[in-house]
């Protein structure tokens, strides 16, 4: 019995590779190669003004040591920045579009009139383009004409107009505002969903042995969530880690909210230093990679934990 059970697993596992290898394949193509081409960048001098010629450098536009001084990416001051930024950019709107997506499920999961088209309402800024949006918020956060100032004016809630994209303690807090705005239905998607999964008769025993709805919430409800909501969370990290449309177009290329993704834009299309650039690109992907496996280790643990 136990020798057809593992014949039958591989057998599956077989199976599973045959139909996975056309996609791998194609990945490769368009992404490995590309990649590659990168890594392979990031390792010359290479420039836009003339791509023909060029020889390599190692890792010097990594991080290279000349009369003392460090040289390099990982010892520029002003990628340590960036990535301080994104880390900062990627932690806050995931965090708070986390919280709120799930709020939002909880209401759209409960029976009331209209809830069909609250939830049609919902996926109107998912649906918006980032680049529609970023322009769109980029004109009401405008200090001189936005509707955002004009409205808090005629509330009272500030006496004079404010440069929100322009201020630096104001730009990073108004990009990461929009972003949740945009992509909190996306998790509230993906909650409301595992949410209609869940057995009624979990809530049935709850509420005849008179539980509060806080501890159903947390004891029930969000234990049987988690795994979707892990999935949310993993696709809006990985989407804030690289974010560059909304960030660039909405304040440029500025300190107060310089990501790893507009740095390596900078170096490589402005300054147009290939090899520079393309060491910025493969350092993002390297710590995008890394955040995700420790993010995906740790999911996997805890979830193996919690059945046990």
């Amino acid at each position: 019995m136990a020798q057809a059970h593992t014949e039958a697993t591989r057998e599956r596992i077989r199976s599973a590779w045959i139909f996975l290898a056309p996609m791998l394949i194609v990945l490769a193509l368009v992404a490995a190669w590309p990649l590659a081409r990168t890594l392979h960048f990031s390792l010359t001098n290479a420039t836009l003004v003339d791509m023909n010629h060029y020889s390599l450098v190692g890792l010097d536009n990594y991080l290279a040591l000349d009369d003392g001084r460090w040289y390099g990416v990982l010892s520029d001051p002003e990628w340590l920045k960036a990535l301080g930024n994104t880390l900062v950019f990627a932690i806050t709107s995931v965090t708070l579009e986390t919280v709120l997506g799930v709020l939002i499920a909880l209401l759209l999961n409960m029976s009331f009139r209209g809830r069909g088209l609250m939830r049609a309402a919902l996926l109107v800024p998912w649906a918006i383009p980032t680049v529609v949006s970023a322009r769109m918020w980029s004109w009401m956060l405008n200090d001189q004409f936005g509707v955002i100032n004009d409205a808090l004016m005629k509330l009272g809630l500030i006496a004079a107009p404010v440069a929100w994209l322009a201020e630096p303690h104001l730009a990073m807090a108004s990009v990461v505002l929009v972003d949740v705005w945009k992509t909190t239905p996306f998790v509230a998607l993906l909650a409301l969903a595992a949410l209609q999964m869940v057995p009624r008769d979990c809530y049935e025993a709850a509420r005849v042995d008179g539980v509060h709805p806080v501890r159903v919430f947390f004891q029930v409800t969000l234990p049987l969530i988690r795994p979707a909501l892990a999935v949310a969370v993993i696709f809006r990290l990985l989407d804030a880690m690289r974010m560059f449309d909304l960030v660039y177009i909405m304040t440029g290329a500025t300190d107060a909210t310089l990501t790893l993704s507009v740095f390596a834009r900078r170096e490589l299309v402005d300054f147009q230093d290939v090899g520079y650039g393309s060491a910025a690109s493969t350092l993002l992907f390297f710590v995008i990679a890394l955040i995700t496996a420790l993010y995906v280790t740790a999911v996997r643990l805890d979830l193996d934990g919690k059945r046990r």
